[in-house]
């Protein structure tokens, strides 16, 4: 027994990363298995087989991470953070493994779908720990930033490939591709119906786009490395900070853990409040409706605009639900207004109840913190509020003639006007037919899809704040004023050189890609090829239907813009731009004509 616990020893206190390395290509091996048994394998004898493998992987899995964890506990005779997730895992996988042998009450836990997500927990948990390694390969994390994005694109067009994603044709290599990039990018422009030429596969892969997409796959991957392995070391940091835009190291791991808790827990909410608006004679099962809510409160909170409702919105049953409309308007809305704000708001709400409880109850005088609502969250729910309301007032009057005229109550316009006013900023869900709304509210749907919203959200867009920004400042030039002061601080001359930049950058990129478009497809009308260009650089998803008929060049180009888009064209031009060395010394000033 003493040689067992020594060998055990050794093998976990020296030994510890080939065995996490063993167990990472097993994972590996046993997610490839997976996916080609759910998505490439049409023939039913072959099916077969590549069932019991995937079975014998998973419960193979299943021993090998209840031994690590149980090893590793009795090694290090405590259990930490790593050992929890470990106890997690081996838990569902006990769990899972109980309901197939035993049944019963437990027979809908028994059902193969339940594996595939045991052997895709383990994988992503091998994954998430070794993502904490690119440290050691002194990557610029703004390029590894852009190459994550990239590697997730062509995982997803691979998937979006397999025979078994789709019901009817298969996607073709150019449409599998940009598919993948509308959905990594959260844009919502599609080349095909996935509500109809999509299998529930298809579906799936599309969600999990989405989501990780949304979130950005280094923060997704952290989020899971950081519980997975334990910790973040000192470089983890550094290098997360940066992709973050975190300037506090000791921050770093609490606005990680901040923007997927605000996630997750939105989804969650905006997923029950779309079930609860839901006609149950709509669905042929309680588990479709389950799928139905989730996609669509993930595609609204990440601001992607893909929907599995043939037809979209502007079904009959989906048109004049207004529960559904508003469930999930709130979504993209909130998603609309960044992680920070709606944490910056959730700790101002915090504040406020337990400074009334230490009043009230206690009888205590309570301190109050300094600034619980930053400057800059108080800055982005100023903007983003005028938008809002402009926009769908706006709408409201602009299409009392037109669209409108279908919905039966003031109640119902107005609702149909938030939905489509504010879904025109980012998320690119329509519940109207664009092709006959009105020209001057077309013109409206440009701007907004141009301005979108908040920094730091799944939005897309040059941002509210940094049009707001341009717009004091030239209120500043015509007053004679040097500078932008509000709520009495001043605006930082870098932020104003990078307002006018993202802007300058945004309408080059949108003309050169509007420009190629004419090219590529000279047939197609001028305006639907802008609203497209713009849709795609803003990440809105919004279209004319044109999208399904565009040459392959077209398509190509599109891919090129969703992603500047996504990523940011500044962002690109300072990854691949070397640093210039900062100067000892200054010139002398001069003042340019204008």
């Amino acid at each position: 027994m003493d040689s067992i616990y020594s060998f055990l020893k050794y093998i976990f206190r020296y030994k510890k990363k080939v065995v996490d390395q063993v167990v990472f290509y097993i994972s590996l091996i046993s997610a490839v298995t997976m996916v080609i048994h759910v998505g490439y394998i049409t023939d039913p004898e072959v099916a077969v087989i590549s069932e019991k493998i995937v079975v014998a992987m998973y419960y193979g899995l299943f021993i090998f991470e209840l031994f690590r964890t149980i090893s590793s506990i009795l090694v290090a005779r405590r259990i930490n953070m790593s050992h929890y997730t470990g106890v997690i895992v081996s838990a569902y996988f006990l769990f899972i493994t109980i309901a197939r042998l035993s049944g019963g009450f437990l027979e809908t836990f028994a059902k193969d779908e339940w594996l595939y997500l045991g052997i895709a927990i383990i994988f992503l948990t091998e994954l998430s720990k070794n993502s904490l390694f690119f440290d050691n390969f002194y990557f610029n994390p703004t390029i590894l930033f852009v190459v994550s994005f990239l590697g997730l694109i062509v995982l997803g067009a691979f998937l979006l490939m397999l025979p078994r994603t789709t019901t009817e044709a298969p996607l073709s290599f150019v449409d599998a591709f940009f598919m993948a990039t509308s959905a990594v990018c959260i844009t919502g422009l599609s080349t095909t119906d996935i509500s109809t030429n999509f299998s529930l596969f298809g579906q799936s892969v599309i969600m999990a786009l989405i989501q990780i997409g949304g979130l950005g796959i280094m923060t997704f991957t952290g989020f899971f490395g950081y519980f997975f392995s334990g910790g973040f070391s000192f470089k983890n940091q550094l290098m997360f900070g940066e992709i973050l835009g975190e300037n506090k190291l000791n921050s770093v791991i609490s606005t990680l853990l901040t923007i997927i808790f605000i996630t997750l827990l939105f989804e969650l909410i905006g997923a029950i409040l779309i079930f609860s608006s839901l006609n149950p004679k709509n669905f042929e099962s309680m588990g479709e409706m389950i799928f139905f809510s989730c996609f669509h409160a993930i595609s609204g909170f990440c601001n992607a605009g893909f929907t599995i409702i043939k037809d979209g919105v502007m079904n009959d049953n989906y048109r004049f639900n207004y529960n559904f409309q508003l469930a999930v308007s709130s979504m993209f809305i909130l998603g609309g207004f960044g992680f920070g704000t709606i944490f910056n708001f959730y700790t101002w709400v915090k504040e406020k109840i337990n400074s009334a409880i230490c009043q009230l109850i206690k009888k205590q005088t309570y301190r109050h913190k300094p600034q619980v609502f930053s400057f800059n969250s108080r800055f982005i729910v100023v903007c983003n509020t005028l938008f809002i309301v402009l926009a769908t007032v706006s709408f409201f009057l602009l299409e009392q003639s037109h669209s409108l005229m279908a919905d039966k109550s003031t109640i119902g316009e107005w609702i149909t006007s938030i939905f489509m006013a504010n879904s025109a900023r980012s998320a690119g869900f329509n519940s109207v037919d664009l092709n006959f709304i009105n020209v001057p509210t077309l013109i409206m749907f440009v701007t907004l899809m141009w301005v979108g919203v908040s920094p730091g959200s799944t939005g897309g867009g040059v941002k509210v704040t940094t049009i707001a920004i341009a717009l004091m400042n030239i209120v500043a030039l015509a007053k004679g004023k040097e500078s932008i002061e509000i709520y009495k601080r001043k605006i930082a001359s870098e932020s104003i050189n990078k307002a006018f930049a993202i802007i300058l950058l945004s309408v080059l990129t949108i003309a050169l890609s509007f420009i190629l478009l004419n090219f590529s497809d000279p047939n197609q009308e001028m305006m639907s090829l802008l609203f497209e260009a713009v849709s795609a650089y803003t990440t809105c998803g919004l279209s004319l239907g044109i999208t399904p008929s565009l040459s392959a060049t077209s398509k190509i180009i599109l891919m090129f813009t969703m992603f500047v888009g996504r990523v940011g064209m500044l962002t690109l031009l300072v990854a691949f731009i070397k640093n210039t060395k900062n100067k000892s010394y200054i010139y002398p000033t001069e003042k340019i004509l204008f």
